[in-house]
């Protein structure tokens, strides 16, 4: 019986051990992913795409892509989003496409964040580089939809509901065009790609932005040879030394595809 007592006692301190162990272990997961690793490491990636009957103009042409900077949210990290901004003003990109949730929470209210967001955007718009955007689930929840349209629009970001938009050509120089195909939030049910794809000849090129990639399924065969999106947040912890498809793959649920990571 003695022997049986002591088994259990120390299964016990063993449970009890391992418990503080992995509850350690999650807190400084938390403490990092939350506190120091967004705020010190600005994670840039480079894709090289081939778009179908885009003319020779366009050659290496750069298209920047950035998405939800959810101001409003707790331990809001806009010097991030600074940092992310003047990185795209000195890439001097083509075009800049902002895939949704701008904001994060209405409390105390919308205008301020608003306010807030065209400040972080405006290095961008202040340069002239061409600006597209989509909204995200956020935007919508927060009732500000309109409200932020209508300053985005007001500062020379072109937000697209479910319609597309001519990319000015590079130098001015005749070439066939490059159109960017916006949808609306899938959330909130109002993604239409049949009236965003309207009015573009099926030969010409696109890129298709979204906010929420669960749209991507969706799109008529052959419509979009180029999508991007946000809303995933994946990477938004990333665990240093572990391969990327580990701890993304986990983290968003499914295989990590080049239009999940814009």
């Amino acid at each position: 019986m003695s022997d049986r007592k002591e088994t259990r006692s120390f299964m016990k301190r063993a449970m009890k051990l391992l418990g503080a162990a992995l509850a350690g272990i999650i807190g400084l997961l938390t403490v990092y992913g939350v506190l120091i690793e967004p705020r010190l490491i600005l994670d840039e990636r480079h894709y090289e795409a081939a778009l179908p009957n885009l003319g020779t103009q366009w050659e290496g042409a750069e298209i920047a892509v950035i998405s939800d900077i959810q101001v409003g949210m707790w331990f809001a990290n806009t010097a991030m989003v600074e940092r992310i901004v003047d990185r795209a003003v000195e890439e001097d990109p083509e075009a800049v496409l902002i895939a949704g949730d701008f904001l994060y929470s209405n409390d105390p209210g919308n205008q301020e964040k608003i306010d807030t967001v065209l400040d972080l955007l405006a290095p961008i718009t202040d340069a002239g580089i061409p600006s597209y955007a989509v909204l995200g689930n956020h935007d919508h929840i927060v009732g500000a939809a309109e409200e932020l349209t209508t300053a985005l629009e007001s500062r020379g970001v072109t937000v697209l509901l479910n319609e597309s938009a001519e990319v000015p050509l590079p130098d001015g120089n005749p070439a066939p065009p490059l159109h960017v195909v916006g949808l609306g939030p899938a959330y909130q049910g109002l993604a239409d790609s049949e009236k965003a794809f309207s009015g573009i000849p099926a030969s010409d090129a696109r890129i298709v932005m979204m906010h929420n990639p669960d749209t991507f399924p969706t799109l008529p065969p052959d419509s979009a040879p180029l999508a991007v999106a946000g809303h995933t947040h994946c990477g938004q912890i990333a665990v240093p030394g572990t391969p990327d498809w580990s701890w993304l793959a986990w983290e968003c649920g499914s295989p990590i595809l080049p239009w999940w990571n814009a």
